[in-house]
């Protein structure tokens, strides 16, 4: 995939903001061993971050391990994570997670979107999530609804579907920035440019952003 140079100007000042008014980012999401990690990821598939990482500790907590995770019975773990919603779903995901980690990839979580996307209740987002998070590599750009919705409300895609987007913004942002771009525009998007309501007053990009209330 490559981008464009035309487009650089404009993303290029849009990370440049965002990093000035968020500082250094991160994910949002808790965990302490690499697989909790995707763990809570498949969780906030229709979840907010905040609900999961209340649910994890929990989750986290009884079962310790891979191995736990692999041999517990479903309905232990659609217990723990019935409130993040689609919990027989996720629960069958992350069971099946657990067995194939272990089984196929001894423990170790794969360096490529292509690997990771093999494993249950991984999509793309859940692997670029990964990459760069564990691993610090950008094969890609996590697509989530903060940054489904904002894609469009920078003009930088005109798609609503999750992996055209991520190939939208790979052609449009210079691939040093793709590690933290998304996070920037989903700190956006709690902040600002929020599904329900968009503030446009004290949001760093009101003067450049085409869709801004500010005249």
């Amino acid at each position: 995939m490559t981008y464009s140079s035309k487009n650089l100007p404009f993303t290029n000042e849009v990370n440049k903001r965002l990093k000035k008014y968020f500082g250094e980012v991160s994910c949002p999401l808790t965990y302490t061993k690499d697989y909790e990690l995707c763990i809570a990821v498949i969780l906030s598939a229709q979840c907010t971050d905040e609900r999961v990482n209340t649910v994890t500790p929990i989750l986290f907590k009884t079962f310790t391990s891979l191995e736990e995770f692999a041999n517990a019975e479903l309905s232990e773990i659609e217990k723990l994570i019935f409130s993040t919603g689609f919990y027989k779903n996720k629960a069958k995901s992350i069971k099946g997670f657990a067995n194939l980690l272990l089984t196929e990839y001894n423990s170790k979580l794969p360096k490529t979107i292509e690997e990771l996307t093999k494993l249950p209740g991984v999509g793309r987002k859940t692997a670029n999530v990964i990459l760069n998070e564990i691993h610090k590599i950008s094969e890609g750009i996590v697509v989530d609804t903060h940054v489904k919705r904002i894609s469009n409300v920078l003009k930088l895609t005109k798609s609503k579907d999750p992996v055209k987007i991520e190939k939208d913004l790979m052609k449009k942002i210079d691939p040093k920035y793709w590690m933290d771009f998304s996070l920037y525009l989903i700190f956006l998007g709690r902040k600002f440019c929020k599904a329900h309501k968009t503030e446009c007053e004290g949001c760093p990009l009101n003067d450049i952003c085409p869709s801004s209330k500010i005249k």
